[in-house]
């Protein structure tokens, strides 16, 4: 626990509703309110810990927001939540073992695929094509699924825009896909809170109140998203997606 003076909370509130609002569409806020919670002087590991925390209510307000708007099927969605919760807790406990390194390579590769491949398909995912799956499809979508969560425990970056992308591989429009992609990112998220909270590595003096401020960006920026269409989410999931890009090319340049 932490003294929390009135600057330090008007810092939390104020980045915590912006990443949220960023985040409850496309995903990509821990790069807002993580380098937030470290600015209070919060260690790189707690503050990782205490946006778990703050996440998983944003990331919950936007999954009532979306599904409130007809946005999330979860007769379809909601059998992957179990797969991707086991997913991200087993990432979370990879950590102990494997330096979270080892994938900046390869996630950087991957979001630059997808970057390309969403701005070359315009008219990509603004009307659901979406048809029940068949058996070996199923079985590999339920694969690509775990392996996401266990991404997020075990790292995260690109968490949203990874999942947004498998959902409109299978046919949904992007309001479909970021409604799916915040629900199923919720379990990712509490899952890796979890373990974080059995650790002791989260601040709840910081957490909470950036929580509460995300519940409100989230419930803004979902709305906003709803209002303005598949077309607004597609912009702004290639933006982040951009963003994300140039943070692991940062990222694996210090590496080195």
């Amino acid at each position: 626990m932490m003294e929390l003076d009135l600057y330090t909370l008007l810092l939390l509130i104020a980045f915590g509703f912006l990443a949220a609002f960023i985040d409850s569409v496309v995903g990509g806020g821990g790069l807002i309110s993580i380098p937030a919670l470290m600015f209070t002087g919060l260690t790189p590991g707690t503050a990782i810990a205490t946006n778990k925390l703050a996440g998983s209510m944003g990331s919950l307000a936007s999954t009532i927001s979306f599904f409130r708007s007809g946005k999330i099927d979860f007769k379809v969605v909601g059998k992957f939540f179990p797969l991707v919760f086991f997913g991200s807790m087993l990432g979370a406990w990879f950590v102990h073992f494997i330096s979270p390194e080892v994938l900046k390579p390869l996630v950087l590769i991957l979001l630059i695929a997808v970057a390309i491949y969403t701005i070359f398909k315009k008219n990509w995912g603004q009307k659901s094509t979406y048809v029940k799956l068949a058996k070996k499809k199923a079985l590999l979508f339920t694969a690509v699924m775990i392996i996401i969560g266990f991404y997020d425990g075990f790292l995260g970056p690109g968490t949203g825009s990874f999942f947004i992308f498998a959902f409109l591989m299978i046919g949904f429009d992007f309001l479909q896909a970021a409604g799916s992609a915040k629900f199923l990112n919720f379990a990712s998220n509490i899952a890796a809170l979890i373990m974080f909270l059995f650790l002791g590595a989260v601040n709840f003096s910081y957490g909470i109140p950036m929580g509460l401020a995300m519940i409100v960006g989230a419930l803004v920026g979902s709305k906003f998203a709803i209002k303005k269409g598949a077309r607004y989410v597609r912009v702004l999931f290639i933006f982040v997606t951009v963003i994300l890009i140039v943070k692991n090319v940062l990222d694996y340049l210090n590496i080195l």
